[in-house]
Formats: C-alpha cells, structure tokens, sequence
C-alpha cells in the first residue's frame, strides 16, 4: 500500500510508517552528503554533546553517531561527566563553534539541575543550531515571511510524514495538543506556515475533547499516556501522535512498554492516517537531524566558496 493512498472511508487508519519514511529520506541525505564531498571536498560534521551517564540519553546519543556513519556524515562527540561546571560545558560549545569541520552542535537534553539549559543552548552558533532552539530560529518561524535557518527536528518530522502521507495540509483545521517549546509551539507555527488554521489546546483549555474532534490534522504532544481516547477523533482525521510514554507491561523484559498520546486502538478505528507508538515520529527526529546538518554545511561550503 502507498503512503500517499487515502482510505478516509476506511474502518481502520492508513498507518504512517516514520521508519520506512525516514529511510528513504536517509537515502536522500546519503546521496547529497556524496554530491556535496565530490563539489567541495568536505563532508557534514555533527557534534554531539553528552553530560552525565543517564541511560536513555546515552542511547540516543549512540543512535545519533551510528546514523552519521551511515551516511558518510562526520560525526565528533564530546563525553562530559554530570558534575562538569557550566563554564566548562560552554567552553566545549565554543571550540566547536570554532571548528570549521562541526556544521552543527548538538546538546543532549535534560542537562544536570546546576547547568542553566538555556545559557548553554543560547551560545550555540546560530549557524550550527541544527536542534532549532535558538531564539533566532523559533523567533524566525513566528514571523511571516521569514525563514529560519533551522527548523526543530521532531516538529520537522512531523511536517513530513503528513507530506509524504500525502495528507493535505492547506485549509484544513489543525489542532496541536500542547504547548512546549520543543514540539507544540513550533509544529503549530508549521502548520500555520502550510496554510492550517491552527488550535493550540494546553492544559487550562476547557473542553479540549470537543475541539480536537473538530480537528483535519490531530497532533498529539501532550505526554500524557493515551490521553487522547479514539471520540476525540474527527473520522478520516491524520494524527501525529508524538507521546513516547512508559506504561507498566510485566510481560516485557524492561517492566513496560512505550505508548503514545493516543489510545491507538480506539483512534485507528476513526482516523484516516494515523502514527504508531514506537515507530512513527521517533525515527523522524534523527533523521530530521541530519537532514539539518547537511544543510548547515552546505550553507557553509557555498559561503566558503563564494569567499575565495
């Protein structure tokens, strides 16, 4: 079955499949990562950032760094222990902010509670934000008729599984259920940006459940576990259901299992496109990553060119 297929009519949800959409997309990148080392003779360069042993941050990080080797992109990491001072992290962020060879930086998050996150995310070179937290760059996407230079992966990633799912975009109503600066506020700007008319629903909107069954484009990031119960649903409805929570499973190795927002059995049954919890917007975020790198480097080597 294609992902630009529609099955409106349909019992069941088309089901959006972000690892086989993010792999193609990988591929995409791989060939411009090739195209961009045979016209300058330099590849993409990613750094990465990881302050502390905490385990889940620790994997992703892993995840990042295999990603880049996949794709021929250079990756550079810097471990740093969890008692590390603020100014040495920032002097980290600096001398890669300096190296011509790091096209982005990224700072895996949480940080430890004595680090001020946002310090550290405001010293990263606008040039090389490729997680899209700077101020100039959510500030850009705000403003019409402006373009950031990156735009937040997961939010991002969520944009392109509607694209490549061929789910219209333009005119529809589009809800987003949450307001956080890493996934609702910038996936609201987005859709905003492909011509939704847009709802933002937070924790003090009453009714919420009547406003997201009014809803075209349903995007869940509220993290809360299967909040969102399958009447919420707006039939023939695209959900983007973002939520990665831990629910307790004793049949699994770990003691549980990952749901999203949306309570997928119930949602599937009214929804025309719909993501699952793991393997929808997950495998995007990376990718969206990457994508960002390849970007910045590209700027970079065109700059660098034009400067000789």
């Amino acid at each position: 079955m294609s992902a630009a297929s529609t099955q409106v009519d349909s019992p069941s949800a088309q089901i959006i499949d972000g690892k086989a959409i993010a792999d193609r997309i990988r591929k995409e990148i791989a060939t411009e990562v090739k195209a961009l080392q045979e016209k300058y003779g330099k590849v993409p360069g990613l750094a990465v950032v990881l302050v502390g042993t905490k385990g889940d941050s620790a994997t992703y990080v892993r995840m990042k760094r295999k990603a880049c080797a996949d794709l021929g992109i250079q990756s550079f990491s810097t471990d740093l222990p969890g008692d590390v001072s603020e100014e040495d992290l920032l002097k980290v962020v600096a001398d890669y902010n300096a190296n011509e060879e790091v096209h982005g930086i990224l700072v895996q998050l949480p940080l430890p509670k004595h680090i001020d996150e946002q310090r550290i995310l405001d010293a990263i070179s606008l040039e090389k934000d490729v997680d899209g937290f700077h101020p100039a760059n959510i500030g850009a996407l705000a403003m019409r008729g402006r373009t950031p230079l990156f735009t937040s992966c997961t939010p991002k990633g969520c944009l392109e599984l509607l694209k490549r799912s061929g789910v219209a975009i333009s005119g529809k109503r589009a809800v987003v259920l949450g307001r956080s600066n890493i996934v609702g506020m910038p996936v609201a700007h987005l859709l905003q940006g492909e011509d939704a008319t847009v709802t933002v629903v937070h924790s003090r909107t009453p009714d919420a459940q009547a406003i997201c069954a009014e809803a075209d484009i349903l995007v869940a990031a509220i993290g809360r576990a299967e909040m969102v119960r399958g009447d919420w649903i707006k039939p023939g409805a695209a959900v983007i259901d973002v939520g990665t929570n831990p629910v307790p499973d004793a049949s699994k190795k770990s003691g549980y299992r990952l749901v999203g927002d949306v309570a997928f059995s119930e949602a599937k049954e009214r929804a025309g496109f719909i993501t699952p919890v793991p393997g929808g917007v997950g495998p995007m975020t990376i990718t969206m990553l990457l994508s960002n790198t390849v970007d910045g480097a590209r700027r970079a080597f065109e700059k660098a060119a034009a400067a000789q």
